[in-house]
């Protein structure tokens, strides 16, 4: 049985593919002013560890051209720039192979540089993957991104829902406190009269009563002068 599996293990050793596919990264657009610098990051996932063998390579394809030009790149741990081409004296090599980052940095930019910057990378045994390309565009002044006009766009819609419902709030504190006060001041208007209706009810009260004992010593008066003329 352990010979079985031995067997067995050798076969799909020797079946197993030796390279696996390998992924590159770049980023999709980048903007630049005339007369700056701007660095065009490359990197790659590998499932191996990184080799001493590692590559970089980039080319560049101008904006209206179908060919591509090499201008850069490293292999046997050493940077090769282009010492002819449209980016003589201006392309540095400022990435870190061991860390899998093949970046250049280019110097002084133009117009004219504006295009294509395509990058490969190579990790042995694993030699298969697509290249990733990104975009250069140089401007006079940078344009505003569709990202940042989205996040203010978005910021100013949250902002005004905040400040209706801050004003929907505030204006229901506004109508309950009138409201209160209202029924305080109608309960108050109502204590008032009752008072006011006590008040103008007592001398009429105290009247009434005088008028009474009045009548009353009045006929009193009266009974008694009756009672003498019949003696």
């Amino acid at each position: 049985m352990l010979v079985f599996l031995a067997l067995v293990s050798v076969a799909l050793v020797t079946i197993a593919p030796q390279s696996q596919a390998i992924v590159i990264y770049t980023g999709w657009e980048r903007h630049a002013l005339v007369g700056s610098e701007v660095r065009l990051s490359c990197s790659f996932f590998s499932w191996r560890w990184t080799s001493e063998d590692v590559t970089f390579s980039w080319s560049y394809r101008p904006d209206g051209s179908r060919d591509s030009i090499s201008i850069f790149h490293y292999t046997g741990g050493l940077p090769y720039l282009d010492n002819k081409g449209p980016f003589r004296d201006r392309l540095e090599f400022v990435g870190n192979p061991q860390r899998r980052d093949g970046s250049i940095l280019i110097k002084n930019l133009d117009y004219s540089d504006n295009g294509t910057f395509t990058c490969d990378a190579k990790n042995p045994p694993d030699i298969v993957g697509r290249p990733s390309s990104v975009r250069l565009l140089v401007f006079d002044k940078l344009p505003v991104q569709a990202g940042v006009i989205t996040g203010a766009i978005i910021g100013a819609v949250l902002g005004l829902l905040v400040l209706i419902v801050v004003i929907y709030y505030l204006m229901r504190f506004l109508v309950a406190r009138r409201v209160f006060n209202l029924s305080v001041s109608k309960h108050g208007k109502k204590a008032k009269g009752k008072e006011g209706s006590q008040q103008r009810q007592g001398p009429a009260l105290y009247a009434a009563l005088d008028q009474s004992k009045l009548k009353a010593s009045a006929s009193e008066k009266k009974k008694q002068e009756s009672r003498k003329d019949k003696k």
